[in-house]
């Protein structure tokens, strides 16, 4: 077991044995009353700065056009939150399901678009040759994990919104505006892993 895995585990573990602590939630879901399950992969690159894989959606999709997004999508029928996330990982940036060593499920985020989204914790080897799906994917980018699990570096934005003020998460790194469900299930986790900045 390398030492990052170990310390991912150790934190994730020590994490999410306790209650949650106030996570940030989407503002948008009041009123809704059926989600549809749904899954994210975090997936942090094995290096001494590990990073975090990320993608930028085309702008031509219906929707989050444009927006930042880890890979993940609706569960297949049948499948596990874990399993749905490593296909969506495989369909998005083609990483084999093989290199993809499974932490565990985070907390469920609750989506105004009508999801339950799962985000699952994993480790992938480091420079995997990705070939990014141009149907679901524009760009992608590898932002560095102590940044963005940082809470000096999560950005409070209000915006209008069916003429209501809401709060989101938003952490900007490089140019790119990780926000929305993104930035708080990034903002979420790092309340669970209180990952050291050292």
């Amino acid at each position: 077991m390398s030492n990052l895995r170990y310390k991912l585990e150790r934190l994730y573990h020590a994490g999410m044995a306790g209650p949650a602590p106030t996570l940030f939630p989407d503002p948008r879901t009041a009123g809704i009353e059926e989600f549809k399950p749904a899954a994210v992969l975090i997936a942090v690159t094995e290096r001494a700065a590990p990073g975090v894989l990320m993608i930028h959606r085309p702008g031509t999709m219906r929707a989050h056009a444009g927006q930042v997004a880890l890979p993940g999508g609706r569960l297949d029928p049948g499948e596990t939150d874990i399993d749905a996330a490593v296909r969506e990982a495989q369909e998005e940036l083609g990483i084999d399901p093989r290199h993809v060593d499974v932490i565990g499920p985070l907390d469920v985020f609750l989506t105004g678009s009508g999801y339950a989204v799962t985000p699952v914790l994993a480790l992938i080897p480091p420079d995997l040759p990705l070939v990014p799906n141009p149907d679901e994917v524009a760009q992608w980018f590898e932002a560095p994990f102590g940044f963005v699990m940082d809470p000096a570096n999560h950005q409070r934005r209000a915006i209008e919104w069916e003429g209501k003020t809401r709060h989101l998460v938003e952490i900007p790194w490089n140019g790119h505006r990780i926000w929305g469900i993104t930035g708080a299930i990034l903002a979420n986790l790092s309340k669970r892993l209180n990952w050291p900045n050292d």
